[in-house]
């Protein structure tokens, strides 16, 4: 007796149901990969290939207007004995060290201020935001006018309270501290990423700390710092990579007339240092080296702060 296979409606419209729901995820699939091929072309072009290019280029001795060969690792090997980059590197240590504290303090004690001032934050917001849109030559110049001496307004200022100002531009001691200065001018966006943390802060926090007799510093160490970890994170690290790999303003300020003294001397970061071995000395092989070389270090602390904030950074939700 023959047996006839029949199929139920049921199960035949979850089949299409099925495929429906499959094709449709592949369509979006491919949408996706036409919105992420523009980006993926420009990361190709101009930073993908650049940095295969400068690796190449770190093993020659390439300079624009000779030809070029092969050097091997020559360029690697001068680096260890070149006493301007230890210079540079000791100057761009110290000067990260100086700029990211202060920059990091002086925003988040402006973010907490903006919180507590109610409807006026948002114009102060952009008061204190501004100056993040000057350009940073603007800055360089601003940095001599107000640091100069002589006539500097900042040492103006020091001498109404009985301070006798450095000279922060000549004396190889004071430059440093005048860079980092000079750097907090610029912290509005990270000032806005702290507001913006503040303000997820669950209220129910402090209200829970001030019942169990917590002091304002207990509340602001034991509840809000812990809460905008994330954030303090994330600027902490960007604003290091800022902090070494600074150029634009020191140049200007220092090195635009090709001068070279004690205090351009102090001020050598190693950006400057790596610029005026390209464009200054045509030596583009060892200015490639000295990128790599700053490329590891760049990643070696950034990979040892993300170590480190696993025993200091809190994240809501997380069950550790």
């Amino acid at each position: 007796m023959a047996t006839v296979a029949t199929t139920s409606p049921a199960l035949g419209s979850r089949e299409r149901v099925r495929r429906w729901a499959s094709g449709f995820k592949e369509r979006e699939t491919w949408v996706a990969y036409g919105f992420i091929f523009p980006w993926f072309i420009g990361f190709s072009v101009f930073i993908a290939g650049p940095m295969i290019a400068s690796l190449v280029l770190s093993f020659t001795d390439y300079s624009v207007i000779q030809k070029t060969n092969w050097v091997g690792t020559q360029n690697y090997r001068d680096l260890i004995h070149d006493t301007h980059v230890a210079t540079a590197m000791k100057n761009t240590l110290v000067f990260t060290l100086l700029s990211v504290p202060l920059h990091m303090i002086v925003a988040l004690c402006l973010a907490l201020i903006l919180l507590r001032i109610g409807r006026a934050a948002g114009f102060f917001r952009t008061v204190f935001y501004l100056p993040s849109m000057t350009p940073p030559v603007a800055v360089a110049i601003l940095y001599l006018l107000l640091f100069n001496g002589s006539t500097g307004i900042v040492n103006r200022v020091l001498g109404w309270f009985g301070i006798s100002g450095p000279f922060w531009i000549t004396d190889p001691l004071w430059v440093k501290p005048g860079l980092a200065l000079m750097s907090s001018w610029a912290l509005g966006g990270t000032m806005v990423i702290y507001l913006a943390a503040l303000r997820g802060v669950p209220q129910q926090l402090y209200e829970a700390a001030a019942m169990d007799g917590a002091s304002a510093w207990r509340r602001f160490r034991d509840v809000t710092l812990p809460m905008i970890s994330p954030a303090l994170l994330f600027t902490f690290i960007i604003q290091t990579i800022y902090g070494l790999t600074e150029f634009t303003r020191v140049y200007t300020a220092f090195f635009g007339a090709g001068t070279k003294t004690n205090q351009t001397e102090a001020a050598l970061l190693y950006a400057v240092y790596l610029f005026r071995q390209s464009f200054e000395f045509f030596h583009f092989g060892y200015a490639s080296a000295l990128a790599w070389l700053l490329f590891v270090v760049i990643m070696i602390i950034t990979f040892v702060q993300m170590r480190v904030s696993k025993r200091y950074v809190f994240y809501q939700g997380d069950q550790r």
